[in-house]
């Protein structure tokens, strides 16, 4: 029977439907997109982007898939509304159908009728189809077309047309990709959920729950110019888009479209209910399908079902995510998975789910998943040992952070932007979740005041990079950009086009050169520049907004002028040992994700002569035998010696494989490095010719720099070189003067520190038994003073923790009364002070006895009633002043 069709056999039957009109189906993109400037893959055109803009050809032009979605930062982000709706969410499924200009609207619309209502069973009296009608000012013409074939499928339902077809503006029914480019018309589906199900059409983007969008029909044809214009394509296209989630939920909430009594909820199908029932077993509430009447004063119990929502949602979305190698990190799209994450932590506090739960469903969502998208299954592990490790630092301070923002609510009320900051910038919590707990005090939070603090955060961190930007804005020169040759050649003769002065650094601009500026954490080049005549030394290169290649010079500048020519030598042997360093961490990349996962990738870089560092995302410290794997790959296709060459593409032509980073600025045209066919990425450093050139990779460490961030530093060719002979001085020098081979260096020192471990303990019995003696013989020198007793005196020590422990020895033996010791340890003054409750009870407090006394000899301290420590300069007067204390 329909009425028992899965989520499984919906999602199919959709693929089953477009391959029996001759579609091709393929797997989901990665939610990482393929453009850098995406936050994420957002929706299920993403990845055919290039057959619209003709870029690229289709290899076939009937395609059909089902894609995963996110929509939570940037243009497209539902992340604040997911929970306290039913329709919302972060991450999603896409199922769509395209024609790379193949067929058009007729079959479009006639299909996508055909599948709703043949296959699927909607009720063909509740549905509704948008045609676009331009408004005032919008583009292009009524889509008198698309109307013409809704018209002719209302008709043979039976239906009117006039009821059926309603029409929308610009902002409804007319697609663009952006300001420019590919565009077209659009027509919706959307379905009647009312109970009666007899609005006709008035909910149609009413912003109804009870009237949703299940389809949307992109109708490509036209071009978009710069002036305005909207000229016809050559080939037209479709684009089509549906809420799985949504379609699934409907037709679960409808029970098969026979009972409209329930509010529509994409959260009831089987998607989500296995996960449900696993946080009622951590939780022990039941999920109750309520929703908050009053966003302002929400129940406990809607709040219990906001929270099973928004778990259920993000729980999906980090899994999602994490296996196609987006981590929780600090910025960009990784610090849109950790405020997710933490998020969902939170939520989790508050339904009593203890700290590790949200590891715990990841099993459930591979499960559900998993056959639809491989990648779960395969990193099944990485996904909740990621998820673990992040939670287990959110953990540690999540608990603090609570308690500062409850005090701060019960003794100032509102959170000011400061107090906000605080939470932020200390305690990890996003502003929005400072937000929704302030909401459910019914306090507020000064979001412009957070705003503030957050400026001069940043405002701090611009100040800790010194800029050239002021400085190259006020040249008059022009801004045309540098042209760098540096990729073949090392020296250059160029035409000086302008002199950049500041109150300390002077800078020298050329029309061409082959000095390689400072850009993609690859170090600017030294060398020399040579004018007829005059020497100048070059300390760096940097560029600037503009492009421009600045050589910082020492020396005077008097003698040369703009339109001189020169000869610019690069440093050979700095330049080559850099690009050593830079061709080793395109290789560590590469096999850091064979040994950690696919998931690392890179999160920041820097290379000069001596080393590399390479920041990578991955959730735990790298294991020793790990770290030793990661050497060995690198050190055997480095041995290999595989040829390294690079080549220009447009961006959009890229070779598959090729690894672009979140947050770099690239070009319509891009450098693609390919290393002996294994490591292929954008970049524009230099490199060696052939991996062989790098000698040698040795990994001097491995660290953590922030929650899911790493970092690790190697060296290589000559800076190895040297830190191998370096380490064989060393290790020479030891065995020599231990008087042993090197080979049997361990086993010497393993005995010697063993016998040094038994020479301690016994140095340690006799300075006890020392210290006891001692304490015996300042006992007998101890004073009677009104029913106590005082020892005050010198005595010698190696350091003042010998000191004190000599004074708390004393004092116990010694009963009520007051013992002060002083000592001389590295030319200063140290003093001790320790009081009995007699003692103190008549008014000798440590404390005040270790001011006084310190005051005396230049110096100062202080301490608790009983025990007090001061320091001081005047050593000398040290045993006048210890023999005229009394009580």
């Amino acid at each position: 029977m329909f009425s028992s069709m899965t989520s499984d056999q919906i999602r199919q039957s959709f693929l089953d439907f477009f391959e029996s009109k001759q579609h091709s189906i393929v797997p989901s993109a990665s939610l990482m997109p393929d453009s850098p400037n995406l936050l994420f893959t957002n929706a299920g055109m993403n990845q055919f982007v290039p057959y619209f803009l003709g870029e690229r050809e289709a290899t076939t032009p009937r395609i059909a898939d089902t894609q995963k979605c996110i929509r939570a930062g940037g243009k497209h982000n539902d992340l604040e509304d997911v929970g306290l709706d039913t329709y919302h969410h972060t991450f999603f499924e896409m199922l769509g159908n395209w024609s790379i200009g193949d067929y058009f609207k007729q079959e479009a619309i006639e299909w996508a009728w055909e599948l709703i209502t043949e296959v699927w069973k909607f009720p063909k009296e509740r549905l509704y189809a948008s045609v676009y009608k331009p408004g005032e000012g919008d583009p292009a013409e009524f889509d008198q077309e698309a109307y013409d074939f809704w018209k002719a499928v209302f008709e043979k339902a039976g239906l009117d047309p006039e009821v059926h077809i309603v029409f929308g503006n610009k902002a409804d029914n007319f697609w663009m990709m952006g300001d420019t480019g590919p565009c077209g018309p659009c027509s919706e589906l959307h379905v009647d959920l009312t109970p009666a199900g007899d609005t006709k059409g008035s909910l149609v983007n009413a912003d109804s729950p009870y009237c949703i969008e299940i389809w949307n029909l992109v109708f490509i044809q036209f071009n978009a110019t710069p002036e305005g214009d909207f000229v016809p394509l050559k080939a037209q296209h479709v684009d089509t888009g549906m809420g799985f989630e949504r379609v699934a939920g409907i037709m679960a909430t409808s029970k098969n479209f026979t009972d409209f009594s329930t509010p529509p909820s994409n959260y009831n199908s089987d998607l989500f209910d296995t996960l449900f029932q696993e946080f009622e077993k951590l939780s022990g509430h039941k999920y109750q399908r309520t929703l908050p009447e009053d966003l302002d004063n929400i129940s406990e119990l809607e709040m219990k079902d906001v929270i099973f929502r928004v778990l259920a949602d993000h729980i999906r979305c980090l899994s999602c995510s994490i296996a196609d190698g987006i981590l929780p990190g600090n910025a960009g799209r990784n610090y849109v998975l950790r405020r997710i994450l933490r998020r969902a932590v939170m939520y989790g506090r508050k339904l009593g789910l203890e700290n590790g739960f949200f590891a715990k469903l990841v099993p459930v969502v591979v499960s559900q998943l998993g056959h639809v998208f491989p990648e779960l299954k395969k990193q099944a592990d990485v996904i909740q040992r990621t998820i673990k490790s992040e939670e287990d630092a959110f953990g540690r301070t999540l608990d603090r952070g609570i308690q500062l923002f409850e005090k701060i609510a019960a003794d100032e009320g509102n959170i000011s932007g400061l107090n906000a900051f605080t939470l932020y910038d200390t305690y990890g919590f996003p502003l929005d979740l400072t937000e929704l707990m302030a909401k459910q005090k019914g306090i507020t939070v000064d979001t412009e005041g957070f705003e503030v603090e957050m400026e001069k955060q940043r405002a701090k961190g611009r100040a800790a990079h010194k800029s050239t930007d002021i400085l190259v804005a006020d040249s008059d020169a022009p801004a045309e950009a540098t042209t760098f040759l540096g990729f073949d050649t090392l020296a250059d003769e160029a035409e000086l086009i302008d002199i950049v002065k500041s109150d300390e650094d002077a800078y020298l601009v050329f029309n061409h050169t082959p000095f390689y500026a400072e850009m993609g954490g690859q170090v600017g080049d030294t060398g020399a520049i040579e004018f007829e005549g005059e020497h100048f030394d070059v300390l760096d290169t940097i560029k600037d907004p503009n492009g421009r290649f600045l050589h910082k010079v020492s020396g005077n500048l008097d003698e040369i002028a703009i339109g001189q020519e020169a000869n610019l030598i690069v440093d050979h042997d700095r330049r080559k040992s850099i690009e050593r360093h830079h061709s080793a961490t395109h290789i560590l990349q590469w096999a850091l994700r064979k040994v950690l996962g696919d998931h690392v990738r890179q999160a920041g870089s820097y290379v000069d002569d001596q080393r590399l560092r390479f920041d990578f995302s991955h959730f735990e410290a790298a294991k020793p035998e790990e770290l030793a794997q990661v050497e060995k790959l690198c050190n055997e296709q480095i041995l290999a010696n595989s040829k390294v060459k690079w080549f220009e593409t447009p961006f959009d032509e890229k070779p598959e494989g090729v690894m672009a980073e979140f947050g770099e600025k690239y070009g319509d045209v891009v450098r693609v490095v390919d290393i002996g066919g294994f490591s292929k990425e954008l970049c524009g450093g230099t490199h060696v010719r052939g991996s062989g050139e790098i000698g040698l990779l040795k990994i001097a460490s491995e660290s953590g720099i922030a929650a899911g961030t790493r970092r690790i530093e190697a060296i290589v060719g000559d800076s190895l070189y040297s830190h191998i002979n370096d380490m064989e001085a060393t290790i020479s020098t030891a065995s020599k003067t231990l008087s042993t081979a090197p080979a049997e260096l361990i086993k010497k020192l393993d005995s010697l520190l063993a016998r040094n471990s038994e020479l301690e303990k016994q140095l340690k019995s006799f300075q006890q038994k020392a210290s006891g003696n001692l304490a015996d013989d300042l006992l007998k020198s101890a004073k009677d003073s009104g029913g106590l007793k005082l020892v005050a005196a010198k005595v010698v020590v190696e350091n003042p923790n010998a000191l004190r422990q000599l004074g708390a020895n004393l004092i116990g033996k010694l009963g009520e009364g007051v013992v002060v010791l002083g000592a001389e340890v590295k030319g200063k003054v140290s003093i001790v002070a320790f009081s009995s409750q007699s003692a103190i009870g008549a008014g000798h407090k440590a404390g005040d006895i270790i001011r006084d006394l310190t005051a005396k000899l230049d110096g100062r301290g202080g301490g608790k009633p009983d025990f007090a420590m001061g320091g001081a300069a005047n050593v000398a007067a040290l045993e006048e002043t210890l023999k005229a204390f009394s009580l």
